[in-house]
C-alpha cells in the first residue's frame, strides 16, 4: 500500500499543480476585478469549487492507500482543513497550501538547489495569495487603508519579512488573522532558505575538506614509498672497499662497482 500510496502522489503532483495555479486564477480575478460581468464570477465560482473536488478526491484516495489511516490524519492537518472548509472564504487559499505541500513532500529528497527553487515558488505564492485575501478583507473596511492590490502586495511583502513599516496595516479581525498567518509562513519559509544555503555552503567546503585530506594521504603515501626505496637502494649496495693508504696517511674507503 505504500507504495502505491506513492506511485499516486507522483503522477497526481503535476496535475493537482496545474489545478493549484487555476484555482489562483479563478480566486484572483474576482479581487482584482470586482466589477467584471456576472458569468465572469459564476465562472471563477465553477473553477474553485471543481478544484476543491480534486484536492478532496486526492485527499480520499490517499487515505484510502495509507497503511495507518489515523496516522495519516493527524500527519496532514491542513489538507484535512482544505476539505473540510470549503465554504470559508479565506481558507480557501488551504487548497494551495495543500498543493505546496504535496510538491514539498517530494522537494524534502531533492539537492539544495531544487528545494531553494520550491521554496522561493512557495514564498511568492504565499505573497500573492496572502495580498489578494488581504485585500478582499480590508478594501470595503470603514477604517481600513489596504484599498489597492499595490498596498496588498506591499504589506505582505513587508509582513511576511518582519520589516512591518505600519503604513499599511489590517483593521479588521480577520485580516489580523491572516497577517498573524502570514508572518509566521513567511519566517519558517525564508528560515528554510537561510538553513538551505548554509548547508550549500557547509557540504562545500566538506567536499574541499575531503579533497584535500585526500591529497595529504596520497603526498604520505609516497614519501612512505620513497623512504622504503632508498632503504632497499641501501640494503643492496655492497660496502665500499678500504683501499691501502700511504704511510701516515689515513685510509680512505674506495667505492667498487657491483657485481653483476
Amino acid at each position: 500500500m505504500p507504495g502505491m500510496r506513492d506511485r499516486w502522489e507522483e503522477r497526481t503532483q503535476v496535475p493537482l499543480l496545474v489545478l493549484a495555479v487555476g484555482f489562483g486564477i479563478a480566486y484572483a480575478v474576482p479581487i482584482v476585478a470586482p466589477g467584471a460581468d456576472p458569468w465572469v464570477h459564476r465562472l471563477c465560482t465553477h473553477v474553485e469549487w471543481t478544484v476543491w473536488a480534486a484536492f478532496a478526491l486526492d485527499y480520499l484516495v490517499r487515505l484510502a492507500l495509507a497503511p495507518a489511516r489515523w496516522a495519516f490524519v493527524r500527519s496532514h492537518p491542513l489538507d484535512l482543513l482544505a476539505v473540510l472548509l470549503p465554504m470559508v472564504q479565506p481558507l480557501r487559499l488551504l487548497r494551495v497550501v495543500s498543493t505546496l505541500l504535496l510538491v514539498g513532500r517530494r522537494a524534502r529528497m531533492a539537492p539544495q538547489i531544487t528545494l531553494t527553487t520550491y521554496v522561493a515558488g512557495a514564498v511568492v505564492g504565499l505573497m500573492m495569495f496572502g495580498s489578494l485575501a488581504v485585500l478582499h478583507v480590508e478594501r470595503d473596511a470603514p477604517d481600513g487603508n489596504i484599498k489597492t492590490l499595490g498596498d496588498a502586495v506591499w504589506w505582505s511583502f513587508t509582513t511576511m519579512t518582519t520589516v512591518g513599516y505600519g503604513d499599511h496595516a489590517p483593521t479588521t479581525g480577520l485580516g489580523r488573522v491572516l497577517a498573524v498567518g502570514l508572518m509566521l509562513s513567511g519566517i519558517a519559509l525564508l528560515g528554510v532558505v537561510t538553513a538551505n544555503i548554509a548547508a550549500w555552503f557547509i557540504a562545500r567546503f566538506d567536499r574541499d575538506d575531503a579533497v584535500e585530506r585526500r591529497h595529504t594521504e596520497l603526498l604520505e603515501a609516497l614519501t612512505r614509498e620513497v623512504r622504503e626505496l632508498r632503504a632497499e637502494v641501501a640494503r643492496l649496495s655492497p660496502p665500499p672497499v678500504e683501499a691501502p693508504a700511504p704511510d701516515g696517511a689515513p685510509d680512505v674507503p674506495v667505492p667498487t662497482a657491483p657485481r653483476s
